[in-house]
């Protein structure tokens, strides 16, 4: 494979917001005894892409780790690409493991259920977030064989998986996460889309129902659905699909939590059946994972990849092709922190390439976020990184050798190529990674043109966004006193300072009917061979019945998922108006409004 040049120079400082500092401050630079940085945020990037480039020793000369290093370095301080979290942490430094997401299984055995609590601790403690599902465990009331007892239920034990979670200073870096999953047939679903009713309960664990093809049209259909007992195959109870469907829905309506997995759908492209069935994702939904599986993330900044209001098609395949190489490479030396992780990430060789920036991309092309072009870009812009990562991929796999779980896998068939990853491209929220770039997180529309965003032991980080200021500067209508005027109005076209083209540009989260989010969602979900993570913030006046439209919607359009947050459903959350300087949120590092668990990425 010819080596992935990006044709761009290599800044001497990087450009980071204050906001920036802040975060590689408390978070991610290397630092002494007393806590003091010990480096700055150009040795943070050179010491990423040091230890990365390491690995093409492997397969080529010291030559070609030189160029590595200095691709790898460029691509990072320019802002084009960051990897996960983990990555920017920890590479180059004693733990090096660098994957965000896992999923560990957790049997219907006690002592194997504490085995899996022990192994998040593990994980947890080396910067990484979990996925769990619990649909294995007998429901409550049950009756256990060995001890004539009665079984306490899934939802005990993610108590315990909660406690311990908060108990793990995450490497010393970030707080834990987890996902926790159960199916729609089990029969304690509804107790658990309950789960999270009060709140601070289970604030360590997104939730998310595993919703069957067969459970979706009996929905649909107003059909009776079975519960089954997964110790077994026991039928249960029959109950009205939609009393656990509203269930649901009335939940995520009240505080956020259940969304929805389609599970089904997941695993109709789950590249290697062979080794078994997927039953859960990492924390914030984006990636579907086997048991004992990770995977290693990295966003590109779409902000970088505007030329004069239009995409440079060449630098962003530049930038995607150097990036899989990349996070390839970051398979080869991240030590994963069991051997179970180690031999599953070796097999598949898994890699989640995404995006960051979308809104910003729209914004400097002109483009509203509610609209049909923001859907045709959003299209063409996932369906050209997929297939620059798939060709990629398989240029690698021509150099290093195919992923080893080839045989059996849906790529083994004479027509399809060999690729080097079983996976290639995801969308993560980029909670923290955005923060770092200067960029909207992920493909979220804006939250607002000034927003506060509570971040990191109670940081508060004032943001006004950038590219409204540019056009504000080069429009003649910027101001300080406009800052304050935005900041206050329920909604630019209140502000007569702002021209109504502007105006009607900046549409905000709140602003957006929520059929756009869906279909922006969707869209990019048809060229992800992962999953999306997205989450439809809803205004506090939203009803039950927007919710349900939401995740009806998600399921017709083909999304592999959907998460909801209503404004000021909760007393926490992470992402309020300026406006609003008396709301509390948790801290946090979501990019999304969820309130418990911080984006991974």
């Amino acid at each position: 494979m010819k080596f992935p040049i990006v044709d761009a120079e290599v800044p001497s400082k990087i450009d980071l917001t204050e906001n920036a500092r802040l975060v590689l401050t408390k978070r991610y630079l290397k630092k002494d005894d007393h806590g003091e940085p010990i480096e700055a945020p150009e040795d943070m990037f050179r010491r990423v892409a040091a230890n990365i480039a390491q690995a093409e020793m492997t397969w080529g000369s010291t030559r070609e780790a030189h160029i590595a290093e200095e691709e790898f370095y460029g691509m990072m301080a320019r802002l084009e690409f960051l990897p996960n979290s983990p990555t920017l942490m920890n590479a180059g430094r004693r733990l090096q493991q660098l994957a965000a997401c896992f999923v560990l299984p957790v049997p219907d055995d006690i002592e194997k259920i504490f085995d899996a609590i022990k192994y998040a601790a593990i994980i947890h403690k080396s910067g990484g977030g979990t996925g769990f599902s619990f649909s294995r465990i007998r429901p409550s009331g049950d009756l256990v064989e060995s001890s004539r007892g009665k079984a306490s239920g899934p939802i005990s034990f993610m108590k315990v998986f909660n406690y311990a979670t908060g108990a793990i200073n995450q490497g010393g870096f970030r707080r834990g996460a987890n996902m926790g999953i159960l199916r729609c047939d089990h029969p304690d679903v509804e107790l658990f889309a309950r789960a999270k009713a009060q709140e601070g309960e289970l604030e360590n664990f997104n939730i998310s129902i595993a919703c069957t093809g067969a459970f979706m049209q009996a929905v649909f259909e107003g059909k009776p659905f079975d519960l089954l007992n997964p110790h077994g195959g026991r039928l249960m109870q029959r109950v009205p699909a939609r009393q656990i469907w509203e269930t649901m829905v009335r939940q995520a309506h009240a505080g956020g939590d259940p969304g929805a997995i389609f599970l089904d759908r997941i695993n109709a492209d789950n590249p290697t059946p062979r080794l078994g069935q997927i039953e859960c994702t990492n924390p914030c939904g984006e990636q579907p994972l086997l048991p004992y599986e990770a995977c290693n993330l990295g966003s590109i900044n779409l902000n970088k990849v505007v030329r004069n209001g239009a995409i440079d098609w060449d630098y962003l395949g530049q930038i995607v092709r150097l990036a899989v190489r990349f996070l390839d490479d970051c398979i080869q030396m991240s030590h994963y922190p069991l051997p179970q992780i180690t031999e599953m990430v070796l097999g598949n060789r898994k890699i989640g390439l995404g995006l960051m920036g979308f809104a910003d991309l729209l914004l400097r092309m002109g483009v509203r976020y509610d609209s049909p072009a923001a859907l045709e870009t959003a299209t063409e812009v996932m369906a050209f990184i997929r297939a620059e990562a798939d060709r990629a991929s398989a240029a690698l796999a021509q150099d290093r050798g195919p992923f080893p779980n080839l045989h059996g896998s849906i790529y083994d068939r004479p027509e399809s190529p060999a690729y080097r990853n079983a996976c290639r491209t995801t969308v993560a929220p980029t909670g923290t990674l955005s923060i770092l770039a200067g960029c909207s997180s992920g493909i979220e529309p804006i939250f607002a043109l000034a927003m506060e965003r509570h971040v990191l032991d109670g940081a508060r980080l004032f943001e006004i966004h950038p590219v409204f200021e540019e056009i504000a500067k080069r429009r003649g209508f910027w101001s300080r006193a406009l800052i304050e005027r935005v900041a206050s109005a329920p909604s630019l076209a209140k502000v007569k300072a702002v021209p109504k083209d502007v105006a009607g540009l900046f549409v905000t989260a709140h602003q957006i009917d929520p059929k756009w989010h869906v279909e922006v969602q969707a869209a990019f979900q048809k060229h992800v061979d992962n999953a999306v993570s997205k989450t439809v913030n809803l205004p506090h006046e939203a009803t039950p019945e927007d919710v349900d439209q939401v995740y009806r919607l998600a399921y017709e359009m083909g999304c592999k998922g959907i998460t909801v947050f209503r404004d000021r459903s909760r007393s926490k959350q992470v992402l309020v108006r300026a406006s609003e300087p008396g709301k509390e949120a948790e801290p946090s590092e979501l990019s999304c409004n969820r309130p418990d668990i911080c984006s991974r990425v």
